[in-house]
């Protein structure tokens, strides 16, 4: 039986449409230093790199 990597699991989702989307790192402390323009831009999902994505599709072997 394949089992979920959970680092992965914590860190990435799928999209309805199977894309990985992540989250931006790093904004969770320091914000009064950061300009509104990042801040604004960091609270969106990224997409995944085209050449990470199918490594770390096979560690979410059951979608999540």
């Amino acid at each position: 039986m394949q089992k979920t990597k959970k680092s992965v699991a914590k860190r990435f989702k799928l999209s309805a449409k199977g894309k990985l989307v992540r989250r931006t790192p790093g904004f969770r402390h320091l914000l009064a230093s950061k300009s509104t323009t990042s801040k604004r831009r960091a609270s969106r999902d990224k997409l995944v790199a085209a050449s990470h994505v199918e490594p770390l599709k096979r560690c979410l072997p059951f979608g999540l």
